[in-house]
């Protein structure tokens, strides 16, 4: 078995000729007995073992198919599997995004169609595979896998060191991040040196600033903007949490939010649910917990949801059999579990048991409140996305060169471009 860890789009280019070639070794099927060898592709350079794991489960069950895999950093990976595809190689099955993401490569003719394929697509809920689903066509491309949720992770030991309860509150919140202060604590390990940190902080305060589900479907419908003075104000909240954020807090990236919780140098983090296994994996040791991040006022309170994560097949994949039976092994509730138990991750698969997770379990019990994420679902399928435009301009918010209005306007004016709704 071979694992392939792709750090740096520069390794691509010098791995071109073995990236494009990849998919559909020699081997001919697997229908026959004869040996076959299947590239898999994803972007969790944290979770190579974990995959090797199923990968030597899925092998035991299917002597015949070797899967190799290979791990590309979350950034460049879609940079990189599309240029792989675009040259006739690339995996026989990956990580898909989902949404908008995954709407460009079906677009193009990369992915299997799979509405006729997997017998049990119709078990798997509506917001999952509205997540797989084309908008053109209205095919499936992609087996969901994840589905995750945006809160603020705490440190439990230092909310007891300090007296403090978990907030129902934004001034309880706000209050909270000022104890950790005064008591030398970073209070907020967020930063904004990533663009899509800017938009996760987004999916954690806003919703329950802007109204959630009630203004997530009347700006899809185009009967309010992002210039309402409900969305404006979501985004001033997250201005008002820069005094908490590490110092310089600008050049701040995802690793060093993401290391800055786990190693207890920070109280909270606004962030996924994806991040629970990689924190219990590197440091064990670590008692946190999560709430939503509250609103002005106690009460029911609002977490982001989203579709993350689907399994995809090469359209043009040599070993459609063997892709395929691979694909339904990811698929399967003991692939869900292990998720569940391993990665602490929410799967999508029917039939999984959710009680294997504590943790687990309380996120889906935050997530009977969600909200769509509301860039990701609908504003990913045109350019400029709408994921892109806020990235910017909660940047350059939270850096002080925007106010939160002309923020949110050009959001507003980058979207109206191509969506019809906005051109009323």
């Amino acid at each position: 078995m071979k694992n392939k860890v792709i750090a740096a789009l520069a390794a691509f280019f010098l791995l071109t000729p073995l990236a494009l070639t990849a998919m559909g070794s020699n081997e001919k099927g697997s229908g026959s007995g004869e040996k076959v060898t299947l590239e898999f592709w994803t972007w969790r350079t944290e979770d190579v073992e974990f995959y090797e794991k199923v990968i030597q489960a899925f092998e035991k069950k299917h002597p015949n198919i070797t899967v190799k895999q290979t791990a590309i950093k979350n950034t460049e990976y879609n940079t990189i599997v599309s240029a792989s595809l675009q040259g006739g190689g690339g995996p026989d099955v990956f990580m898909g995004r989902a949404y908008g993401g995954l709407q460009t490569l079906a677009d193009s003719g990369y992915l299997l169609a799979l509405d006729n394929l997997i017998p049990n697509l119709k078990d798997y809920s509506e917001p999952a595979k509205q997540g797989a689903r084309s908008i053109k066509d209205g095919k499936i491309y992609g087996l969901p896998a994840l589905s995750q949720a945006i809160f603020c992770y705490y440190n439990k030991a230092i909310y007891k060191k300090l007296g403090l309860k978990v907030p129902t509150t934004w001034n309880e919140f706000i209050s909270n991040l000022e104890v950790c202060k005064k008591n030398g604590i970073t209070p907020l390990a967020n930063g904004s040196k990533d663009g899509w940190t800017v938009e996760t902080l987004l999916g954690g305060v806003g919703p329950n600033f802007y109204g959630a589900n009630d203004f997530f479907n009347a700006v899809v419908a185009g009967k309010t903007t992002f210039e309402d003075p409900r969305f404006v104000d979501a985004v001033k909240k997250i201005g008002a949490l820069r005094p908490y954020m590490p110092e310089l807090f600008t050049g701040v990236g995802y690793t060093d939010i993401q290391g800055a919780f786990m190693n207890e140098m920070a109280a909270h983090m606004i962030g996924g649910s994806y991040e629970a296994g990689t924190f219990k994996a590197n440091n064990p040791s670590l008692d946190f917990d999560a709430f939503p991040v509250p609103g002005t006022t106690a009460g029911k309170q609002y977490v982001t949801f989203y579709a993350d994560m689907n399994w995809a097949v090469n359209a043009g994949t040599a070993h459609k059999e063997a892709a395929l039976t691979f694909l339904q092994f990811l698929g399967s509730p003991e692939v869900g579990n292990m998720l569940i138990s391993d990665l602490k991750m929410i799967s999508s698969t029917p039939g999984v048991d959710t009680s294997l997770d504590p943790f687990v379990g309380k996120v889906i019990t935050m997530m009977k409140n969600s909200t769509s994420y509301i860039f990701l679902v609908p504003f990913r399928y045109e350019q400029p996305t709408g994921s892109a435009l806020w990235q910017a301009a909660g940047q350059g918010y939270l850096a002080g060169t925007l106010t939160a209005e002309q923020a949110c306007k050009n959001v507003q004016t980058g979207i109206a471009t191509y969506y019809k709704p906005f051109q009323k």
